[in-house]
């Protein structure tokens, strides 16, 4: 009985297959359908290339840069400058993620911490930011949709015309024809899949994990299956094509469209932050308690100033070893980055609550889910944004903190007082250019498969719910008709 259950499962299919082929709307729609996933994924691909590309030019362009600066003041160098570049993931091809809107590279200087730059999204106009159709928008948003216009009649047709009877009498089972309809979809899921699969391959040549490759492709079979499953669930229930029509056109816009935007709104109204303008001021506020780290006789230095001395048992700042200003530049720069890091750590753990409270929507949507599994395995999500923050500035302090540290170490204080003074002291206050060598590469790479995949366990759960609970529903929708 089972291997002929299994040939009325893939005779039903073939026949809803014959049946779109006979119907134009649902073959024009598969046509575009697929034809927009695969054009998105190559020119995504390209564009993500060139970028990965172009960001290692620039970073080795502006470390060959740095380095190539003449003979200066040490002090000039922390205000130079060094710029650090975030090259795309792999599987950024497929969803660039929050990398749109967050930037790719960061100025590093001495006494900031700057945001980063250069966001698609903030540099587009509305018509680039509306035309940029990335394959996992297309398969979120516009895949259900397609899987709606090709599927919303496959039951409810048999009813209308009232073929579903003589369909039963012949001994065909309502759940073994449910079954060859969903097989049917599932066929189209596939192809919707499958320039997906092709771009994945493509990232795991790259460096790309493999699990996590297979984890981001899963993720988005269980979503596709969830729609086709919930589009069976409406055309069962619905006796006219118009009525499944309907009912699946007002989920679709309620859980692809409404429910990402409820939300995003309930998060920012459920952790609430303080804006830029006010962050900025309350930095200010603090870090002018700090002293000012340029004026080597601030009064917020004199305890550093009593530890020298007390420390190289001198009397006065110009018989130190050191160059007192150096020293002041350092610590002042280590007291600054800290309330600086306080107020980074602020500001990025509230995004990520926010984040956190958004994603569990994936409850009552599977787009939000699917899209916060999508990010989070393609390496393109807040946390891996928030680590790029990080390790920029540690890049940052390192860097800068050299080249106090060379200021403290190779120009003399007394040089260093009368830089100003005539153009042979200016000169004399330059330091040879082969300290500048103190740059380590930078190279960030995205977390390991395996924190990825873990962070992305609710979501999975999420859908699996979605895929639970559709069954069940079609098994009692199913009864009532048999």
């Amino acid at each position: 009985m089972k291997p002929f259950r299994f040939k009325q499962l893939v005779s039903v299919a073939k026949d809803e297959w014959r049946y779109w082929f006979r119907s134009k709307l649902a073959l024009s729609v598969l046509v575009i359908g697929l034809v927009l996933t695969l054009s998105s994924v190559v020119v995504t691909a390209s564009n993500m290339m060139e970028l990965s590309h172009d960001r290692h030019a620039l970073q080795n362009s502006a470390e060959e840069t740095f380095l190539d600066q003449p003979d200066r003041h040490p002090h000039r160098m922390v205000h130079y400058g060094h710029y650090a570049f975030r090259v795309p993931s792999p599987l950024s091809v497929l969803d660039p993620g929050v990398d749109a809107y967050t930037g790719n590279s960061i100025f590093l200087e001495g006494h900031r911490q700057n945001s980063a730059m250069f966001a698609d999204q903030r540099q587009g106009t509305a018509l680039t930011k509306l035309g940029n159709l990335s394959p996992a928008f297309i398969v979120q948003v516009l895949a259900p949709l397609l899987l709606i216009l090709i599927g919303y009649s496959a039951m409810s047709r048999e009813r209308e015309s009232d073929t579903l009877n003589f369909i039963l009498s012949q001994g065909t089972s309502i759940f073994t024809l449910i079954g060859g309809k969903l097989l049917a979809l599932f066929s189209i899921i596939a192809l919707i899949l499958l320039p997906l699969s092709m771009s994945g391959i493509l990232a795991i040549a790259q460096g790309e994990s493999v699990i996590a490759t297979l984890g981001f492709l899963l993720g988005y079979l269980l979503y596709l299956v969830a729609w086709a499953l919930l589009v069976l669930l409406c055309s069962t229930l619905f006796s006219k094509n118009s009525e499944s029509f309907t009912a699946l056109a007002f989920v679709w816009i309620l859980l692809c469209v409404v429910m990402p935007r409820v939300a995003s709104t309930t998060a920012a109204t459920a952790v609430p932050s303080a804006s830029k303008l006010e962050t900025d001021f309350a930095v200010i506020a603090q870090l002018r308690k700090l002293g000012d780290g340029h004026n080597a006789s601030d009064p917020a230095f004199n305890q550093l100033k009593a530890s020298l001395l007390a420390q190289y048992n001198v009397d006065t700042v110009e018989e130190l070893p050191i160059n007192f200003r150096g020293a002041v530049a350092s610590a002042s720069e280590a007291e600054l980055t800290g309330v600086l890091n306080e107020f980074a750590e602020q500001g990025m753990s509230k995004e990520l609550s926010q984040t956190q409270v958004a994603r569990q929507f994936g409850w009552l949507s599977p787009m939000v889910a699917v899209r916060s599994l999508s990010m989070i395995t393609a390496g393109t999500s807040i946390e891996t944004h928030h680590r790029f923050l990080r390790e920029t500035e540690s890049l940052r302090f390192d860097f800068v903190q050299a080249l106090n540290k060379v200021h403290v170490e190779q120009l003399s204080y007394a040089d260093d007082m009368n830089r100003n003074s005539s153009a042979d002291a200016a000169q004399r206050a330059r330091v040879d250019a082969k300290n500048w060598k103190i740059l380590e590469d930078f190279n960030f790479e995205v977390d390991s498969a395996s924190d990825r995949l873990q962070r992305s366990l609710l979501a999975y759960w999420q859908i699996i719910l979605w895929l639970a609970g559709l069954l069940i529903c079609i098994r009692w929708a199913g009864r009532r008709l048999s």
